[in-house]
């Protein structure tokens, strides 16, 4: 059993208008980014209130019920882009690298090093 139509309806429409804010608040990373956590929170909050409070007790329905949604398509999951990974497709960026400050050439004067004695130089 899933939504009925009138759910459905309701539902498609909040997720359209989501959809638009998301397209205006296009170019703008802090507000999308508060718009995916808020999301992220929302779904924490169904599936840790009223989808756990709503789990079968009995064992053998709970057990139907799973069955059910590997069928359908599995566990609902938001993922999450691990920094570390956003920070490594951002390095591999080619437009990123081209706008990205370089360092200065490093001097071909060998005097111009007269920190390497210093004791923290490595």
């Amino acid at each position: 059993m899933g939504l009925n139509d009138q759910e459905q309806h309701h539902l498609g429409s909040q997720l359209e208008q989501i959809g638009a804010l998301a397209e205006r608040l296009s170019g703008d990373p802090e507000a999308l980014l508060s718009l995916l956590r808020q999301v992220e929170q929302l779904h924490r909050r169904i599936q840790d209130g009223p989808f756990r409070s709503s789990l079968p007790a009995d064992r053998n329905h709970l057990f139907t019920l799973l069955q059910g949604m590997e069928r359908s398509g599995g566990w609902p999951y938001i993922p999450r882009l691990q920094l570390r990974t956003f920070m490594d497709l951002l390095q591999h960026d080619p437009v990123l690298q081209d706008s990205a400050p370089q360092d200065p050439e490093p001097a071909s004067d060998p005097s111009a090093h007269h920190d390497l004695d210093h004791p923290l130089a490595a």
